[in-house]
């Protein structure tokens, strides 16, 4: 609060200073007086909203930084489509090894394991994937 003081101060400075040199100089100087003393309000103006609406952009920019953080951090495209590839590489061995020892039932239960797995993942990352969607009054539109 002690910046809007000093501020206040300031201004009534200024008007001190223009009724002052409106004294001195006589009545001819008053509109230009005036017209100095408004410019001079207004660029106190134009600053403090202009440091206003930074400092609210920086808080947004904060605040969208923290979201994404939160939530954006693990939907990136490296860790859906890495844990797609991923999968589908040792997707090889596991049904070499699942089909090797137990044949075609070793070969589904690996590839339900991967599939599983696929499906938690794809979960995690879309946590609305698989909700029901319904039909809204508009024949148009579907709902979420």
């Amino acid at each position: 609060m002690s910046g809007t003081h000093e501020r206040d101060t300031d201004l009534k400075k200024e008007l001190d200073a223009t009724l002052h040199a409106r004294r001195e100089l006589g009545e001819e100087y008053d509109s230009a007086l005036v017209e100095s003393f408004l410019e001079k309000v207004d660029q106190r103006i134009d600053g403090a909203v202009e440091r206003r609406v930074r400092r609210q952009l920086a808080e947004q920019q904060m605040a969208s930084a923290r979201n994404r953080q939160t939530s954006g951090d693990t939907d990136s495209w490296g860790e859906r489509y890495g844990f797609g590839i991923v999968s589908l590489v040792l997707a090889v061995p596991l049904s070499a090894i699942g089909g090797g020892i137990a044949n075609l039932s070793g070969l589904l239960i690996a590839w339900t394991g991967i599939v599983g797995v696929n499906v938690v993942q794809a979960v995690r990352v879309n946590p609305g994937l698989f909700q029901r969607r319904r039909k809204s009054n508009d024949k148009d539109h579907w709902e979420d």
